[in-house]
């Protein structure tokens, strides 16, 4: 027979009896939720039941009354069929178990459950990017009130600023994803410990029912917790396997940045509330700066961003614009191929013609960048990063670009690729089936009428292509924007 055990959360206490479940909810004021009253628990206790039977069914048996002596309810518990402690997801991960078929069977299930979840108006309304400000602003407030005691400030501020950033003009995104219905009454508190990997399927517990607007989440949102919990417990590889599930069978096209921020967040969250439990007298101090780490750590890994890789033809700017945009998971704009797309040729058709004539004359020339800057505009606001392929000589076509990531809020990095001018040369005359019509001439006449570039990082490209796209990738890592900028979305 399995021994009886205690277990307590900052919000109840656990006795597990036999194959039974016994959760109380603790009488405590924790802001985001208050327990006070025997009322307010007995309320708790029916909507956590009811919420939770979602997602199992068969799993809450129901609610318990404890009687006083004077044979009045002096207490309620959510009674529950007990699970096998050794196959939570949790204690799988730490055993080092394979678990990748449970963590699609998990992805399926959560997918399934986010199909069929409530969707409308009061869910709608918490997708909204001004909500997402509001959580934020109730984790910060939280996290706050530990810095430079459980938690480093600097490290508290830095994740304030960097979680503000992404939702600085973003808002394109968080309405795209409202639309599409993707904001549902979801489960709100999904940890490896509540999840158990079962012969008959996963088994998920303990949504967070103290507050509606809370689990009124986007589904990869809801996701993102177990995930962030993932990542915690055995690395960042199960997180990604789990979450790449989830993307499959949700049908789900989000930016890679917009699943960072969820982990973040998720990160921070957590991070408060083991905060909270070490005021109770709990352990955790280590804990909670860990996952504020990992909070820092996808904020950092999911800023979305603009970069300008330029220089002469034959340079390879394409080539390390390309490889570049793979390892941000980013999107490339080619300027050779946008200005083909426009006249409505094919890219790879020649269109040849002297400097500054043909399809290369000033007016066609304007039309292309701007029709750059438009899609790259478009996809920032979603959430793409962006990598714009163009020769960017122009000081005024790179004011342009600065202009609009200002207008989107991102950081503008702009790289100059330069290679010898006989390597230059030699590339151009092997071009076969490039977009490109550049001749060594147009591109000696280039040169010479090229405005100054001095806010750019210069990317040597006569060597070695990983070599290039290495110190592309460390210039876009490690540059700090020239200039700062405050973005008011109305």
């Amino acid at each position: 027979m399995t021994p009886p055990a205690v277990t307590e959360t900052h919000t109840a206490v656990l006795w597990f009896v036999g194959d039974r479940v016994h959760k109380m909810k603790k009488p405590v004021d924790l802001g985001f939720c208050d327990f006070t009253t025997l009322e307010a628990r007995r309320d708790a206790c029916l909507r956590e039941i009811a919420l939770n039977r979602r997602l199992s069914p068969e799993t809450y048996l129901g609610l318990e009354t404890l009687l006083g002596p004077d044979g009045l309810a002096c207490e309620y518990l959510v009674a529950m069929h007990r699970m096998p402690a050794e196959r939570s997801l949790a204690a799988l991960v730490r055993a080092g178990a394979p678990v990748e078929d449970d963590l699609r069977a998990v992805a399926r299930r959560l997918a399934a459950f986010h199909s069929t979840a409530a969707r409308g108006p009061a869910v709608d309304r918490e997708g909204t990017v001004e909500a997402a400000r509001s959580r934020w602003a109730g984790v910060l407030e939280g996290l706050r009130r530990h810095a430079g005691v459980l938690l480093p400030a600097d490290l508290v501020e830095h994740v304030a600023a960097a979680s503000g950033a992404f939702l600085d003009g973003r808002r394109a995104l968080f309405d795209d994803r409202r639309a599409a219905g993707r904001v549902v009454d979801g489960h709100g508190d999904l940890l490896a410990d509540d999840v158990f990997c079962l012969p008959d399927g996963p088994v998920l517990l303990d949504c967070l029912e103290f507050d509606d607007r809370l689990r009124y989440v986007d589904g990869l949102d809801d996701a993102a917790f177990l995930a962030m919990d993932l990542e915690r417990l055995g690395g960042a590889e199960h997180a990604e396997r789990f979450l790449a599930a989830y993307a499959e069978f949700a049908a789900d096209p989000a930016p890679p940045a917009l699943a960072h921020h969820f982990v973040a967040y998720r990160a921070a969250v957590r991070a408060s509330v083991t905060c909270v439990r070490v005021e109770q007298g709990g352990r955790g101090g280590p804990l909670a700066r860990d996952l504020l780490d990992l909070s820092a750590r996808h904020l950092d890994a999911g800023r979305v961003r603009l970069v300008l890789v330029g220089g002469l033809p034959g340079t390879g700017k394409s080539t390390v614009a390309g490889g570049l945009a793979d390892r941000l998971g980013a999107t490339v704009l080619s300027s050779d191929r946008v200005r083909k797309e426009i006249a409505g040729l094919d890219p790879a058709a020649s269109a040849g013609a002297d400097y500054r004539a043909g399809l290369y004359a000033a007016d066609h020339t304007a039309a292309t960048y701007a029709e750059l800057l438009r899609r790259a505009g478009a996809l920032l606001a979603r959430g793409e990063s962006v990598v714009i392929d163009a020769s960017w000589t122009a000081a005024v076509r790179r004011a342009a670009a600065a202009a609009l990531a200002a207008r989107s809020a991102v950081p503008l990095t702009s790289l100059h690729c330069e290679a010898p001018r006989s390597v230059a040369d030699e590339r151009i005359r092997r071009r076969r089936g490039s977009a490109s019509d550049a001749t060594p001439l147009v591109a000696a006449v280039m040169s010479a009428d090229a405005d100054p570039w001095p806010e750019a990082t210069v990317v040597d490209t006569g060597g070695p292509v990983e070599a290039s796209v290495e110190a592309a990738l460390a210039a876009v890592r490690t540059h700090r924007p020239h200039a700062t900028w405050t973005v008011v979305e109305v």
